[in-house]
């Protein structure tokens, strides 16, 4: 997808006002629970919006929108990342998150690292938190295979929560198309394991990107069904 090419002087006002009017949200690789073991390029900004998510769970549905990701390439095979979720319901942030990927790119095989810091958001948080993981991408045309492990430590809830995660997602590009399948674990210690399974779908429609995902829970422990739509733009800030 070509890159939209804008002044500086233009841009990050537009950013800046996207941040403080949609107090965001996201996963890692929108609309995926898994990242790729890739960078941003150096002055490349990654917007990525999340229009709608849908938990259910227990008969019991829950709303978040807006959802908001911004990746920025500072230098070669390091970019920025924020994460930010708004709820609805309560009328506030729901959660938020700054750090850091790195990468290194490679054929077929590429790796990597992201570490973010789990933000204090809300006044019913206490503390902080960090999540960390290691990242693999294997490619082979036309097919993407992205691994995911790591571990998470959150002092924010009343309950302070740490533990493991870990993904597999597997994609196919087909013209203007990607076609994905992921499955998803996370245990907090002293908890069942979370299992999810799903499939999205990415495909740009002129300058945009939309995406769409289904992941189903496969345990107890994990939301019976959770649907996800993002649209996203790349701009060349220098």
């Amino acid at each position: 997808m070509a890159l939209p090419t804008t002044s500086p002087s233009l841009v990050i006002p537009v950013v800046a006002a996207v941040v403080i009017c949609l107090p965001p949200g996201a996963w890692a690789f929108p609309p995926y629970r898994s990242t790729d073991a890739e960078a941003a390029p150096p002055g490349v900004l990654e917007t990525r919006l999340g229009l709608l998510r849908v938990e259910r769970e227990d008969h019991d549905n829950r709303y978040v929108s807006p959802l908001l990701r911004l990746n920025l390439g500072i230098v070669p095979d390091v970019e920025l990342i924020s994460e930010f979720e708004y709820n609805p319901e309560r009328g506030r942030l729901g959660d938020g998150a700054l750090g850091f990927k790195w990468a290194s790119p490679g054929e077929p095989l590429s790796v990597g690292v992201e570490t973010l810091a789990l933000l204090p958001v809300s006044s019913n948080h206490s503390g902080a938190g960090v999540e960390s993981q290691l990242l693999a991408t294997f490619r082979r045309a036309p097919f993407q295979l992205h691994a995911n492990a790591g571990g998470f430590y959150d002092s924010r809830p009343s309950d302070l929560e740490r533990g493991w995660r870990a993904s597999l997602l597997g994609e196919m590009e087909r013209a203007h198309a990607r076609l994905g399948i992921e499955v998803f674990a996370k245990q907090a210690h002293g908890e069942g394991v979370q299992v999810q399974a799903g499939s999205g779908i990415i495909f740009e429609v002129g300058p945009l990107d939309v995406r769409a995902s289904l992941h189903a829970g496969l345990t107890s422990e994990a939301p019976d069904l959770i649907a996800n739509l993002w649209i996203s733009a790349k701009w060349k800030l220098w």
